[in-house]
């Protein structure tokens, strides 16, 4: 039987004709890419397991939005990277899928909380309070919220997550090494299209501010994020993981920017997408801090799922 081959034996078959910085760049494109498409998975999850969407901010889903409209329709007009296309596009209906998430359960949570006040009123007005009750719920709901962040904190979940970082590597490289051997990559230099006195074009000087407002905007989105940490001090409702990939997503995404062409025109079209994403990385590594700072508060205040 033969043995399978490794990951630098399929790099080195597919990097055949193919030049050395295209291939980085559509290795870490891929790469990438998968970590931006389940980016996401583990915040729905964490919301829908604990049916509440109160640990994100709105202000930060809907900044991020706008960020990813402006990031889509300023890659078009400037010629990203095609992986950076893509992801631009599949951000976009990430953002949707959040955002109603969110709408969702704190509408239902809205009207809940408001059944349960009308409740509580009603029964304090026909019976005396039984002081017995509310010991039993808080030392209920204790045991339930430590537990919930045994489990988040705990080593276990840093091996999963680790052990998922390493699986988005793997599938985005598997992933280019497919799409080498289907034909998407046919070996030529890529070269962004130019005006004919090589100047920039009205669509490409659009689509380069529109690149440093998708910049602002990402630069923004997680503001309101981390002052919400802070003020709770807790990261109560969200997933580590969420920012893990994310941190992941923005380092590979600006490495496939930079290998994808050497022309200075390119280079320069890019800054503004390579500053968003150094500068999320930034503030998602003070989120990852946040983490580890309130860790101990929300074991004993908060729950986390």
């Amino acid at each position: 039987m033969m043995p399978l081959p490794g990951p630098s034996t399929m790099a080195a078959d597919a990097l055949q004709g193919l030049p050395v910085l295209e291939a980085i760049s559509g290795i870490f494109g891929s790469i990438s890419m998968v970590a931006w498409i389940f980016v996401i998975l583990p915040q729905l999850v964490t919301n829908y397991k604990a049916k509440s969407a109160d640990g994100l901010s709105m202000s930060f889903l809907v900044i991020w939005m706008l960020g990813d409209v402006t990031n889509l329709i300023g890659a078009i007009l400037t010629h990203l990277a095609p992986t950076a296309i893509v992801i631009a596009c599949y951000f976009c209906f990430a953002d949707c899928a959040l955002i109603a998430q969110c709408v969702y359960y704190n509408t239902i949570n809205a009207n809940k909380a408001a059944a349960a006040a009308a409740a509580a009123a009603a029964a304090a007005h026909d019976q005396g309070p039984n002081e017995e009750s509310p010991l039993l719920a808080t030392s209920e709901q204790s045991a339930k919220d430590s537990n919930a962040v045994d489990d988040m904190f705990g080593g276990r979940a840093w091996l999963r997550n680790t052990a998922a970082l390493l699986a988005v590597h793997l599938i985005g490289f598997v992933g280019w090494f497919v799409s080498v051997k289907a034909g998407a990559w046919d070996g030529s230099e890529p070269q962004p299209p130019t005006t004919l006195d090589d100047g920039r074009t009205l669509g490409e000087a659009i689509g380069l501010i529109l690149g440093y407002v998708s910049a602002v905007f990402y630069l923004c989105a997680r503001i309101p994020q981390i002052i919400k940490n802070f003020r709770d001090k807790s990261c109560e409702g969200l997933s580590l993981l969420f920012f893990m990939l994310s941190l992941t997503g923005n380092g590979t995404y600006g490495i496939s920017l930079l290998t994808y062409s050497q022309d200075p025109k390119y280079l320069v079209n890019s800054i503004p997408w390579l500053l968003g994403s150094v500068g999320t990385m930034v503030e998602d590594s003070l989120i990852f801090l946040q983490f580890h700072l309130y860790g101990e508060n929300s074991r004993v205040t908060q729950s986390v799922v």
